[in-house]
């Protein structure tokens, strides 16, 4: 069956006729066709005159092939077990996973490695409330994620039905409704419901930006069959969000009255061509957020460095020495972990702040004039290169570099590994030697990873910053690898490995990942950030864990690696298996993790270190 598909804000909905079905569907009929033409394109998906073998499960596995969904990650259960089966027996490719909240990361990772939507399936009961982390990560991230879960039918409802999901036992609101965390939510009672879902779904995800649906299918609505029902083929194009005139205006007097900056976010990812185009044009200094690394390439000399958790004191370099009248902000919402709400990365002139979601612009500095545009970043950038005149300063200055301390010779025992050492490695081997996503777990691999390694073009780096959930990288690697066709990489910690991996999944679907795992035996982002904030007492300590050895016991391959001089041999051994591999690399737990652009914001903040002169204040360090 062909696809229709032109990027990630796109539904996949097919334009050509349905494909031959097995003998269990139905074929459409030439009459059908001819109607279907004289309606708008919107076809009839069953053949009225045959009786109807067509269940509700088989009709919603075959929905969703036309939305253009390639895989489904879940767990299974009794529940759901129709549905399962008909996931099974379509052209969706479907994965079994450990825990639901992997396969919601994985799910999320694998929509971003490809751009087309993704489904979680998960049982009833605690298969639900399982992948709802990883589903609130997916909304956080802007993804396109379809949840279908089973719940307990009508008549067994309030009568302890075996992991029963009902009022009885969940809420409603928030699970089962549209809300915080569901775009779109629905329990299926009938298949007379179908078309208008279908019509739903296939407008939700031309939208541009993240979309996140809940189908519950009571067990037995699974089974039956659909009648007199037309489910519909509809030729959905994308919803292009593109600048008024007025506003590419007012950007073009507000840009053109000074020196401006830009800074960059993860909604950027699909403008980076333009937005190069756009700083060179300009001479304007470019700053990115975490999330943002790689859009704009990160060795240009316009690049000054990565804002917020993990960023560069070079940022606020520049904005002391030669600061903007203004910044450009391209998709990016501000929050915490990209600009901890420091009023030393505010110019004076304010924002032009441009989003795709008009909540937006202003929240994350209320008291700062911005200019608002709802618009994609592609389309805007476009528009204001045709607008926005050439700078007279574009090559007169000298901006500041992202700083990076030469590493210091190894000592005479090269152990433990110092984590500079090790992402000097990564950099070399793994960024800059082979195509693989790399992936960044939440606490101080988020850290050492976003200060150190650097990347000159988009989709190449991934974290999770909203939520920052540990165990995304982890299992979300899985994901990247899959629907990218190449390798991933996750740089995680210890901590996240013990919570929730997806080791086994990988091995037995032969899915390529590679995990590199900073073994300290702490929660080390916190274990260091109490000691940095002078509190004592709490215990973030873990036990020694030999992770390769657990890897091997699940079927992987694995390596300890304890010396610096082993680090590169190691990386080059997992970029050329073909199969799950594992490097445990024992590092220096008491080795500070890169803060100097974090504590000079936190220090804007009013955060200190003496807790004893803030005790009228929530004191807090940063988690993403």
């Amino acid at each position: 069956m062909s696809q229709n598909y032109t990027g990630s804000n796109s539904p996949l909905i097919t334009t050509e006729p349905y494909k031959e079905l097995p003998a269990n569907r139905y074929v459409e009929s030439s009459r059908q066709v001819d109607e279907s033409e004289q309606n708008g394109g919107i076809q009839p998906f069953l053949n009225d005159e045959t009786p109807p073998t067509l269940s509700v499960a088989d009709a919603i596995a075959q929905m969703l092939e036309n939305l253009g969904v390639s895989y489904a990650f879940g767990v299974a259960g009794g529940a759901m077990a129709s549905l399962w089966g008909a996931l099974s027996n379509s052209s969706i490719e479907v994965l079994n996973f450990r825990h639901e909240a992997g396969a919601a990361f994985a799910a999320t990772e694998a929509y971003f490695a490809n751009n087309r939507p993704t489904v979680v399936f998960t049982t009833a009961g605690p298969g639900i409330t399982n992948a709802l982390t990883g589903l609130f990560a997916a909304r956080g991230e802007g993804a396109k994620v379809i949840l279908l879960s089973a719940c307990t039918s009508a008549p067994q409802r309030g009568r302890w039905a075996i992991q029963e999901t009902s009022t009885y036992t969940l809420p409603s609101g928030g699970i089962f409704t549209s809300g915080a965390l569901f775009n779109y939510a629905i329990t299926i009672e009938s298949a007379a419901q179908l078309p208008q879902i279908f019509r739903k779904l296939a407008m939700a995800l031309a939208q541009p930006g993240g979309f996140v649906a809940h189908l519950s299918i009571p067990t037995a609505v699974q089974t039956s069959l659909v009648e007199d029902v037309a489910l519909p083929q509809l030729d959905v194009l994308p919803f292009p969000m593109t600048p008024s005139k007025e506003a590419i205006a007012k950007s073009v007097e507000l840009l053109s009255s000074g020196p401006f900056a830009i800074w960059v976010g993860f909604g950027a990812r699909d403008a980076a061509e333009e937005i190069l185009e756009l700083a060179e044009k300009t001479g304007a200094a470019v700053m990115c957020s975490p999330r943002g690394k790689g859009i704009f390439p990160e060795d240009h000399p316009q690049f000054v460095g990565v804002t917020g958790l993990g960023g560069h004191a070079s940022v606020l370099t520049y904005m002391e020495e030669q600061p903007p009248l203004r910044t450009l902000v391209l998709g990016t919402r501000l929050g915490e972990p990209t600009s901890f709400w420091s009023s030393a990365l505010v110019p004076k002139g304010g924002f032009i702040h441009v989003d795709i979601d008009p909540e937006v612009p202003g929240v994350a500095y209320p008291q700062v004039e911005t200019f608002g545009v709802r618009s994609d970043i592609k389309a805007f950038v476009e528009e204001l290169l045709e607008q926005l005149p050439d700078a007279p300063h574009s090559t007169t200055l000298s901006l500041p570099r992202p700083e990076h301390k030469a590493i210091e010779p190894a000592p005479d025992v090269d152990y433990p590994v110092r984590p500079e050492v090790l992402m000097a490695a990564i950099q070399k081997i793994i960024v800059e030697g082979s195509d693989a996503v790399v992936m960044a777990e939440c606490g101080n691999s988020f850290t050492w990873s976003t200060h150190l390694l650097q990347f000159t073009e988009a989709n190449r780096y991934r974290v999770s910053t909203g939520v920052g959930a540990m165990g995304h990288a982890v299992t979300g690697v899985l994901g990247a690898a899959l629907a990218s066709k190449t390798k991933a990489v996750g740089i995680v910690g210890d901590g996240a490995m013990l919570m929730n991996n997806e080791i086994s999944t990988a091995v037995k679907y032969k899915i390529p990942a590679i995990w590199i795992v900073l073994n300290d035996a702490r929660y080390n982002m916190c274990h260091q950030g109490m000691k940095i904030l002078g509190l004592k007492g709490a215990d973030a300590t873990l036990p020694p864990t030999n992770f390769a050895m657990i890897a091997r016991g699940m079927g992987a391959e694995a390596i300890v690696v304890v010396r610096e001089s082993d680090i590169e041999a190691a990386l080059e051994q997992a970029i050329a298996s073909s199969v799950p591999f594992l490097i445990d690399v024992v590092i220096d737990a008491d080795r500070p993790a890169p803060s100097g652009g974090r504590n000079k914001s936190l220090a804007a903040q009013g955060v200190k270190s003496n807790p004893a002169k803030n005790a009228a204040k929530q004191v807090s360090f940063p988690m993403v």
